[in-house]
């Protein structure tokens, strides 16, 4: 059920992958070494890292999306680059076998969705939010913490995959079968089903927060119809997370059983339908769209 996230599928023998991996670690290295140089360690955790103040807690936010956007733009570039070199090739191979041209493309579309699109939006409203309505805080701190961090891991799932020489080679909503355990054996799946799992548990964490601080944190006087503009679409957009996100990650859920527990309720027998995933991930997926929007 835990999928197959070990050292054994990191790929020494390519050195392209390793090489990006050294550059990233001796990066990693020099940052850390930086801020132990400058003393700054204790300033970061006690400050920001640990920190459940809603606006360091949506600066935190933005920054990592930005990361993301990074990464999320290198992939785009690359896509778009495989497909000139294809069209002025004779061959029309490109560059890129097409199983990595399909890995980006997903990883691609993760990452401009959850990683950087709803971090933006959730950080934006972190800020704003509780200014606006004359709150202290939101109102649960410490989940607004976890909730940042749920986001962080599902990050740092998503960029492990670089080195592990595989995302999801499936498109950005992982349709079985081609996500099954048959069709799709190695970890590039694995690595899809917990990244969006545990960003999603926090995103909807998130929901919950901010649904009972516009409802419940507002100041004296300020009723629904006298709350700005802005607060009232973070709620809207909230109660939609709250609604949708519980789908997504049943959906997951049902999707890891069958590809590791040897269920049925996605495949093409034994009772299974996999018409259900589609329908289960845009009964989540459409109340997105407008979140996002």
């Amino acid at each position: 059920m835990f999928g197959r996230l070990t050292l054994d599928s990191i790929p020494y023998e390519d050195p392209i992958i390793m090489t990006t991996f050294t550059v990233v670690a001796i990066g990693g290295l020099g940052l850390i070494g930086s801020i132990l140089y400058f003393g700054k360690l204790k300033y970061l955790w006690h400050e920001w890292l640990t920190s459940v103040d809603h606006k360091k807690i949506g600066i935190m936010y933005v920054i990592v999306a930005m990361i993301m956007l990074f990464r999320g733009f290198s992939d785009a570039l690359l896509m778009r680059s495989q497909q000139a070199v294809a069209v002025a090739s004779e061959s029309g191979a490109g560059y890129l076998p097409p199983e990595h041209y399909d890995q980006i493309f997903t990883a691609h579309g993760v990452i401009m969705i959850f990683f950087v699109a709803m971090p933006l939006i959730v950080g934006l409203m972190n800020i704003v939010v509780p200014l606006q309505i004359g709150a202290r805080d939101v109102a649960f701190p410490f989940l607004n913490s976890l909730s940042f961090w749920l986001f962080v891991s599902g990050a740092l799932l998503m960029n492990i995959s670089l080195f592990v020489g595989e995302f999801a080679a499936t498109g950005w909503l992982a349709y079985p079968p081609l996500s099954g355990i048959e069709y799709s054996p190695w970890v590039g799946v694995d690595y899809w089903l917990w990244a969006l799992q545990i960003s999603g548990i926090g995103t909807l964490l998130t929901g919950i927060n901010f649904v009972v601080t516009i409802l419940r944190m507002r100041a004296p006087g300020m009723t629904l119809m006298k709350m700005p503009v802005f607060t009232w679409t973070s709620f809207c957009a909230n109660v939609l997370i709250v609604v949708a996100f519980p789908i997504l990650t049943v959906s997951i859920t049902l999707l890891t059983l069958d590809r590791y527990m040897g269920t049925h309720f996605f495949t093409g027998d034994m009772g299974g339908n996999q018409m259900m995933y589609v329908n289960l991930i845009w009964a989540w997926g459409h109340p997105e769209v407008y979140i996002l929007i």
